[in-house]
This record gives C-alpha cells, sequence and structure tokens, in this order.
C-alpha cells in the first residue's frame, strides 16, 4: 500500500531530513515555494505563505496521481486543521497515512531564521491528537 507521512514539527527539529530518508524525492514542504531555483537562497515573504502551501498540496495530489508508493509532507502544522486536506486527499486516493511529531532533541539548527519568539508562540499552539 502507498503511504503519506506527514511529518510535523517546529523550525529546526529535522522534518527535511527525515522527510527525505523515508520518501526521497518525494518530499513536499511549503518551504520549498521561498527557495530561489538559480540561488538556491532561501527568503521567506509572507504574505505569499497561502499560496506556498498550495503549491505544497499540488505538488503532493501531483504525486499521488503518478502513484508515488512514499510521500512525505512536511510543515510545521502545529494545529490539526492545517494537515487535514492531506489526510483528506490520502484518503481518497487510497494511501496509508502516517502523522509524526519530531521533537528537536539533537542541537539541529532552526536554518531559515525563524525568530525564537515566533518559535515560542508556534510550540503554544501545538496540538497533538492521540
Amino acid at each position: 500500500m502507498n503511504v503519506l507521512f506527514i511529518i510535523r514539527g517546529l523550525p529546526g527539529c529535522g522534518k527535511t531530513t527525515l522527510a527525505k530518508s523515508i520518501a526521497p524525492g518525494a518530499v513536499c514542504q511549503a518551504d520549498d515555494f521561498f527557495v530561489d531555483d538559480e540561488t538556491g537562497k532561501y527568503e521567506f515573504v509572507p504574505h505569499l505563505l497561502n499560496q506556498a502551501h498550495n503549491e505544497c498540496y499540488l505538488k503532493c495530489y501531483r504525486l499521488m496521481n503518478k502513484n508515488e508508493p512514499k510521500i512525505a509532507v512536511c510543515n510545521t502544522g502545529t494545529r490539526e486543521w492545517e494537515f487535514k486536506d492531506y489526510i483528506e486527499l490520502a484518503k481518497a486516493k487510497g494511501y496509508m497515512v502516517h502523522v509524526m511529531v519530531v521533537e528537536h532533541r539533537h542541537g539541529g539548527e532552526n536554518t531559515h531564521g525563524v525568530p525564537q519568539d515566533a518559535i515560542d508562540k508556534m510550540k503554544r499552539r501545538f496540538e497533538v491528537s492521540l
């Protein structure tokens, strides 16, 4: 059975590293939208965040239409509604879903320069449903 991994966590916890290890070549993340194709430089533009998430979803949709066996979506996903559409898509396409929360226990760095106060806000609103 095909599998969708939804990988959640705060900036710098290792979401992308994990995603690349379990679904090489099939990683979907909103952060990719903010990377310049020519320079590889990351520049976050807050008012484009919705567009970035739409592109992430479309990439996942396209991969499922190609019947990609393992797909990883890695975004912060601090609230359950933020990844609900991926779960619904996976069910419609016959994918098994695993939601994974990655904790920052390895001393990794926040490579996108997210300010600590923003990370603290994310921590406070992070929802986990068991």
